[in-house]
């Protein structure tokens, strides 16, 4: 059986323990009717040209974990801010782990998207927020949606600030031969509120696991959001990551993603601008060596006037790593006085990495400012000759030039302990100790 008709022939069993209101069932029916149409995306579609998924479905992945995945605190800490007081939503192969949890109900909502999508209590929420911005024509979304049941439920109410950060992890414990997970995350900020998020994807061993995630944001007036994904897995893990924000008058949303190891990684990332005096910022850095696969298609549509967003992307790929770069900026005609900019730099580190990248603007108004660029090449040659001429060796100059070349991009973190964490991360990814504190 192929694993398309896997997924389609198992969803009548899934849903029949599912305690789900009216409107949620039709929501799950319509979205499995498209992945049904339209299947898995390839490489005839523009927006999936570089980057195939037809490696990874042909394996028979278990969808509803058996096993007993209990995990230890110690097995799993290094993966926490352990040095930063934090609310936790913790899954372990989809399912929601409490003793690995530190969730909330006082003054906010840190807490599950099951009960948000079975209790009577969040259904004005939920006939509100799920599943309105997500996509519906994107056949992976889609499948999603259709088997959307468990992953984070963050509902920050006006005027409150959410005095810890808040991480969202799922690991997956190596207890199925192969797995398919579908974390369904809901998170609403709204007026005059903020928050800071964490998400990470963690496999603890080596086995081929596929992460399908869609996560859907709604920051309202005056509301800021911080918003941070890590991606350091294992080479036998791979991530198809759906983010869609709204972002109402006034507010700001920043989304910073690290993509440092995994197989295939495909980050789909789309704002929507609905109101005035917006800002969007959208940052990344990359790492990736041997034959890993990462894939970032950005959209930001500008349909108020007055708004700005800000797009960079640094990408530094070695041995036959490959990088894809595909953001679009879309300026309605009533968009006036729109500050737009995009820029992707990529490194390569081996004559056979490769990155594709393709910067798109679609304006429609005369009254903005808009730019875009990217640029692809190698290590400066004079700089390069300059610090070795100092006294510092070849491998630990390259690893300062590129360090230096992502800096930017960390210098705008605002959690001081992630920060850390992140550049202990590019040390090591780099192979040196780069002389100063991590």
């Amino acid at each position: 059986m192929e694993f398309k008709e896997k997924l389609l022939s198992s969803h009548l069993a899934f849903e029949e323990d599912l305690d789900l209101n009216d409107s949620v069932h039709k929501t799950r029916a319509s979205a499995l009717k498209v992945f049904e149409d339209k299947g898995f995306p390839s490489k005839k579609e523009e927006a999936w040209k570089y980057t195939s998924l037809e490696a990874l479905i042909q394996k028979d992945y278990a969808l509803f974990p058996k096993s007993d995945s209990s995990i230890e605190v110690n097995d799993v800490k290094k993966y926490f801010l352990y040095d930063t007081d934090t609310y936790k939503v913790i899954f372990i192969d989809g399912v929601y782990s409490p003793f690995l949890s530190n969730t909330t109900h006082d003054g906010l909502d840190v807490c599950l998207m099951s009960a948000a999508l079975s209790k009577p209590k969040y259904r004005k929420l939920i006939d509100t927020y799920f599943n309105k911005i997500a996509p519906e024509d994107d056949s992976m979304t889609a499948l999603n949606t259709s088997y959307a049941k468990e992953g984070a439920y963050i509902y920050i109410p006006k005027s409150v600030v959410a005095e810890k950060p808040i991480e969202i992890i799922h690991f997956s414990s190596g207890n199925e031969n192969a797995l398919w997970l579908q974390p369904r995350n809901l998170i609403v900020v709204d007026e005059n509120s903020q928050a800071q998020i964490i998400e990470r994807h963690q496999s603890l061993k080596e086995h081929p696991v596929v992460t399908n995630c869609v996560t859907e944001i709604y920051v309202h007036q005056n509301a800021f959001l911080d918003y941070y994904k890590l991606q350091n897995d294992l080479p036998s893990a791979s991530l198809i990551d759906g983010t869609f924000i709204v972002q109402e008058k006034n507010s700001h949303a920043s989304v910073h993603t690290f993509s440092l190891g995994g197989k295939l990684i495909r980050n789909n990332l789309r704002y929507f601008h609905k109101g005035e005096n917006v800002m969007s910022t959208l940052k990344g850095v990359t790492i990736l060596h041997k034959k890993q696969h990462v894939d970032h298609a950005t959209l930001v549509h500008h349909s108020q006037p007055n708004c700005e967003s800000h797009q960079d992307y640094k990408g530094i790929f070695g041995e036959r790593s490959e990088g894809v770069f595909n953001g679009q900026i879309l300026v309605d005609k009533i968009a006036q006085k729109t500050n737009a900019f995009q820029q992707n730099n990529n490194i390569l580190l081996d004559d056979k990495a490769t990155v594709n990248t393709k910067p798109q603007l679609e304006i429609f108004a005369d009254d903005v400012k808009c730019s875009h660029g990217c640029t692809i090449g190698q290590l400066d040659e004079e700089a390069l000759f300059y610090l070795r001429s100092r006294g510092i060796p070849k491998k630990e100059a390259k690893a300062l030039l590129t360090y230096a070349f992502a800096n930017n991009v960390l210098e705008s973190v605002q959690l001081p302990s992630l920060k850390k964490r992140i550049n202990g991360q590019i040390a090591k990814k780099l192979g040196v100790n780069l002389g100063f504190d991590l």
